[in-house]
């Protein structure tokens, strides 16, 4: 029992020793805060202080800020925390009245320097995010209060990108210097950047005012003109990044609403007007399907797209079957009826989704996995909707590949579509591979249009737009060839996007036309020729 006592009395001892040897919570200089108390520029210059300062602190003072709680006595200021009013400083409590104090009003400006100290004290918190939105934030317009902040945030920062944000926003503080050095080291670490706008800040050195260099060191400035042509050269790169994955993402739509249809006119020779249509038939597929989960599985909306497959491509094959099996069957080797028919039902689809869903767009919400993008420099960003397009693209693709190559039904029609009367005399069911091919094709239009509801609106005639180019597609690729739909595809769409870069959207139209009326006219059979005695007589 004594023991134990006098163990309990050692650790008491021990607690006041580490108590009293623990430095005390250090408190903001009340000289810091007396510029709360002076005129408007004072109180901007105080704020920025305080962001400059960090702390806990400082962040206690800025959330009374925000909070509309920060005012002023005199000279002091003050925190109002219900009837009490503390000392801003130390946070102790004053023998002051509360309705005496004066509160300092908010404005835009007042919001906006808030805005920047809160950023400050955020290049230091733990979660990267954070950080990352502060670095951006204060990176956009840094001045030269903010390079204590910026050198602090850099002795601690591990993370490469904050880093790179942070270098080159000191870096463009420290063009002001009056040392050459630290001009030359800022030029050099600005030559790492992708921005136009740190472009623009080197060019001004290298410019004239009055007679004289707006750089003195010749050095500094053949530094900044090398520095331009780097940025110069990743710009480029960017750019071209960026339009070739433009040109893929709509190449891997062409793609979609092409592979369907190269199934179809390839096997049975239809001209199918109303493909596009098909493709209008999985998007409002999947518009019922989001419906569905913002009724009964809210918690799961972010994955309506992926229960939206099967449903977009089975609801586009059976109207597809409904398509050749009452219209389409009666017409075969007849190819104007046939033309004239299948454009008849794309006006019945047509007016079936007015009137059903009415003839106004309609707009899908992305998931949030498919919301943003990756950011390759200042102004080129890649969606990440359209990535998962291309992917999407990919996936089908394989699919039909696997289908067509390594399945009896797929040797099926590769036999009707290079020879038809000789695979119906060896016991091929002709009829049978006709109806499931038209279902196949018409399900990958609707997987088509799934993917293009995720970067387009969704309305009566979102098909009309597309059936041409992919025509033109099949067409260019050779009919009846997944490899040269491919090909034709992402060519087309990685060829339209350069010349609309460069001669604009209508222009490049007609170029891409006239390309494969002269192609067509060289080589009819396409890119790849169909195999086969029946494709050679």
């Amino acid at each position: 029992m004594h023991a134990m006592m006098f163990f309990k009395r050692m650790l008491g001892a021990a607690l006041l020793l580490l108590l009293a040897a623990a430095p005390a919570r250090a408190a903001l200089d009340p000289a810091a805060l007396a510029g709360l108390a002076g005129d408007f520029q004072s109180r901007m210059d105080a704020i920025e202080a305080l962001g400059v300062a960090g702390g806990d602190d400082a962040r206690r003072v800025l959330d009374a800020l925000e909070a509309g709680h920060l005012g002023v006595i005199g000279e002091r200021a003050v925190i109002v925390d219900g009837d009490r009013v503390r000392d801003a400083a130390s946070g102790a409590v004053l023998e002051l009245a509360a309705g005496d104090v004066e509160a300092i009003t908010m404005n835009n400006r007042v919001r906006r320097t808030l805005a920047g100290a809160r950023a400050a004290l955020a290049l230091t918190a733990p979660d990267r995010a954070e950080r990352l939105a502060a670095a951006i934030t204060l990176g956009d317009s840094p001045n030269a209060s903010l390079l204590p902040v910026f050198e602090r945030a850099l002795a601690s920062e591990t993370d490469e990108e904050i880093r790179g944000i942070l270098l080159r926003a000191a870096a463009r503080v420290n063009l002001a210097s009056a040392d050459a050095q630290i001009r030359l080291r800022a030029v050099q670490a600005l030559g790492e950047s992708s921005d136009p706008a740190v472009r623009a800040l080197l060019e001004g050195l290298l410019e004239k005012r009055d007679g004289n260099w707006v750089e003195p060191q010749s050095e500094v400035r053949a530094a900044a003109d090398m520095a331009i042509h780097a940025i110069d050269r990743r710009i480029a790169v960017a750019e071209g990044v960026g339009t070739v994955f433009s040109g893929l993402s709509l190449g891997s739509i062409l793609l979609l609403a092409a592979l369907g249809l190269a199934i179809t006119y390839g096997v049975m020779g239809v001209i199918n007007m109303a493909h596009g249509e098909l493709l209008m038939v999985g998007a409002y597929a999947t518009f019922l399907v989001q419906g569905l989960f913002r009724s009964h599985l809210p918690a799961y909306l972010d994955w309506y797209v992926a229960a939206a497959i099967p449903v977009a491509f089975l609801s586009a094959a059976l109207v597809g079957v409904a398509m050749e099996r009452l219209v389409l069957r009666h017409l075969y080797g007849r190819p104007l009826e046939s033309l004239l028919a299948t454009w008849g039902l794309s006006l019945v689809l047509i007016q079936a989704a007015r009137v059903i869903f009415g003839p106004q767009n309609l707009e899908l919400a992305n998931p949030s996995w498919m919301s943003g993008g990756a950011e390759l420099a200042a102004g080129v960003v890649l969606p990440y909707n359209r990535i998962v397009i291309i992917g999407f693209a990919v996936f089908v693709l394989v699919l039909i590949w696997l289908l067509m190559q390594r399945t009896r039904l797929g040797m099926f029609v590769r036999a009707v579509t290079q020879n038809r009367p000789m695979a119906g005399c060896v016991g091929v069911p002709t009829a049978r591979v006709d109806t499931l091919a038209f279902a196949i094709g018409s399900g990958v239009a609707g997987l088509g249009g799934l993917a293009l509801s995720q970067i387009a609106n969704v309305g009566p005639a979102m098909g009309t737009g597309y059936i041409v180019d992919a025509f033109m597609v099949v067409v260019l690729g050779g009919v009846g060839q997944l490899a040269g739909a491919v090909w034709a595809a992402l060519g087309l769409g990685i060829f339209s996007k350069f010349l609309e870069g460069w001669a604009g959207a209508v222009i490049a139209k007609i170029l891409v036309l006239v390309f494969i009326i002269v192609f067509i006219q060289k080589r009819p059979q396409g890119i790849f020729a169909l195999k086969g005695r029946f494709a050679d007589s």
